[in-house]
């Protein structure tokens, strides 16, 4: 069910088109369509602490105070992206739920290739495209991010994606940054949206179903086969300070990059900005 939030819907969304394409994501729901918010995280985190369900969305238009990953931010002009959170209660492990980010990227970059983007991973979850950045320098270009963050004293996760869709080079805020517009990709944000919601409800279902075991859900292995960052020769800049530099060798059975150092044993990281080098 498609509700408008109290500032209102944007001319932009067709609720109706959107609301008959939702239709068919059984058990998800309602999508709450916002205007304007300062982030969606936030919003759906509070409706987690309300009671809000699984498969609780918040759309907004415009997005003007998002968080990303190590404390960024991430701004949706109106009408220029898609931000979206969605809370979900999987009864698993924190170590389990580790992937959930991923899955959620995978997700996001199966949508956009079914909608004619070439659309790849970078650990953890960023959305990217392959190639250099704008200016000519060392890519791959950045389509969107997601951020899932645990609600404090409740059994909920809510995972946030903003991705960039209608942006113009000039309204981008570095040469990395990209836009599917940019990428001669035209599409609706409502067939994107539902796109994003069908393949994240499936591979969501698929991993509990497994017990949140990766590897059996088959998660694993399609997340390493959309992932640019494995194989290449990375330099990690870590959360507490400092780099390493090495050879992104694959991601283990929680979700982390393991990165091979000359001359050293692989390395396991749980966070980390990924800087692919030439």
């Amino acid at each position: 069910m498609v509700q408008e939030g109290a500032s209102g819907v944007n001319g932009d969304w067709d609720a109706p088109r959107l609301q008959r394409a939702l239709d068919r994501l059984e058990g998800w729901g309602p999508v709450v369509l916002l205007e304007s918010t300062g982030s969606t995280n936030a919003d759906a985190a509070d409706a987690a602490r309300s009671g809000a369900g699984e498969g609780y969305v918040i759309v907004a238009d415009e997005q003007t105070l998002g968080r990303g990953r190590l404390g960024r931010e991430w701004s949706t002009p109106a009408g220029g992206g898609l931000a979206l959170s969605v809370v979900l209660r999987p009864a698993l492990s924190a170590e389990r739920t580790g992937w959930l980010p991923l899955l959620a990227g995978l997700a996001a970059v199966e949508a956009l290739r079914a909608l004619g983007a070439d659309a790849w991973l970078k650990w953890p979850n960023d959305v990217v495209v392959p190639g250099p950045s704008r200016d000519g320098g060392p890519g791959p270009r950045k389509l969107g991010g997601l951020l899932a963050e645990r609600v404090h004293d409740e059994d909920a996760v809510v995972v946030g994606l903003g991705l960039n869709v209608g942006l113009g080079a000039a309204d981008l805020p570095v040469p990395t940054a990209t836009s599917t517009s940019l990428e001669g990709v035209v599409l609706h944000r409502e067939e994107l949206l539902v796109g994003v919601l069908g393949r994240l409800r499936e591979r969501y279902l698929a991993w509990l179903a497994a017990g949140g075991d990766a590897g059996a859900a088959g998660l694993s292995a399609d997340y390493r086969a959309a992932c640019l960052t494995l194989g290449a020769r990375v330099r990690v800049h870590l959360p507490g300070g400092g780099t390493l530099e090495g050879e992104a060798l694959d991601v283990d059975e929680a979700g982390r990059l393991l990165v091979r150092a000359d001359g050293s044993e692989p390395v396991a990281l749980a966070a980390g900005d990924v800087e692919h080098l030439r």
